[in-house]
């Protein structure tokens, strides 16, 4: 029974992001410009560079597209859950909050969860269609490849769920927690491959980026989505993606512990 609430807070959340009809046209036109003049981009420098960073030209392009429909969807750019949640703890409504019959960090993975079903739907299709119509987008190699492709996305949604609890949980020690999410954001953008691909990173930087978590939001699922990832590789990219989630889930829940603690000691 508890897990069926979690699934209707879930499809709350997803019911939440599609009554704002405008945001998320307004994200369709911003996603489609940016997808565009990153293309462009990205075309010019593959005309130079063919086959740069182990991709060709098509796949550089569903790369760019892949990109703009999973930003939202992800918050790499912010724009999720924990500005919301960082504000109930600064105003002390989490003490509400943490005396609900219900588990705070799944109460808010369901939710963010749901959230990005609906952005990824609302404001990923249109620009990877409007992509695919003006450039040469490559496409999965087979239909279970969109369904190992899609199980990743969800992996690393999670994944990026995980990072920014942790962020959000900041606010019980700090006072303003802008400077942390921004820091967070930045991180978020450059490592997981929303700005180039992570195979273009040089040397000991390369290396280290693809071992880190943000590489599970975007890196890896384009991958997974290139058909690169078949196999026992496909299972070791899961396993990464699912070796991550439990780390930074864990380390929530651990911090959340810690936080209600203090919460429990100033008499919240």
């Amino acid at each position: 029974m508890r897990w069926r609430l979690y699934a209707l807070v879930a499809a709350g959340g997803f019911r939440r992001y599609a009554t704002y009809r405008l945001a998320t046209a307004a994200g369709i036109f911003t996603n489609t410009i940016f997808g565009f003049v990153i293309a462009y981009t990205y075309t010019a420098l593959w005309d130079q560079r063919p086959n740069l960073g182990g991709y060709d030209l098509s796949q550089a392009m569903a790369y760019v597209w892949l990109g703009q429909a999973l930003l939202a969807a992800a918050s790499l750019m912010g724009g999720g859950f924990e500005s919301e949640l960082m504000e109930r703890i600064r105003s002390g409504a989490i003490a509400t909050d943490l005396h609900r019959p219900v588990d705070l960090q799944l109460w808010w993975l369901a939710s963010d969860l749901g959230r990005g079903a609906f952005l990824l739907i609302g404001r990923g299709v249109v620009p990877m269609v409007a992509g695919a119509l003006a450039f040469d987008v490559a496409m999965p190699p087979s239909a279970w490849t969109w369904v190992a492709f899609l199980a990743s996305v969800w992996l690393g949604l999670v994944v990026s769920f995980g990072l920014r609890f942790l962020v959000a949980l900041s606010a019980f020690w700090l006072m303003d927690g802008a400077g942390v999410t921004q820091v967070a954001w930045l991180a978020a953008m450059f490592f997981s491959g929303m700005l180039l691909p992570l195979t273009l990173f040089p040397g000991l930087l390369g290396e280290v980026a693809r071992l880190l978590p943000w590489s599970s939001i975007l890196q890896v699922p384009v991958d997974v989505y290139l058909g690169k990832r078949t196999g026992w590789d496909l299972v070791s990219a899961y396993a990464f993606q699912v070796g991550w989630a439990a780390v930074v889930l864990t380390a929530g829940r651990l911090l959340q512990g810690v936080a209600t603690r203090r919460v429990v000691v100033q008499g919240g």
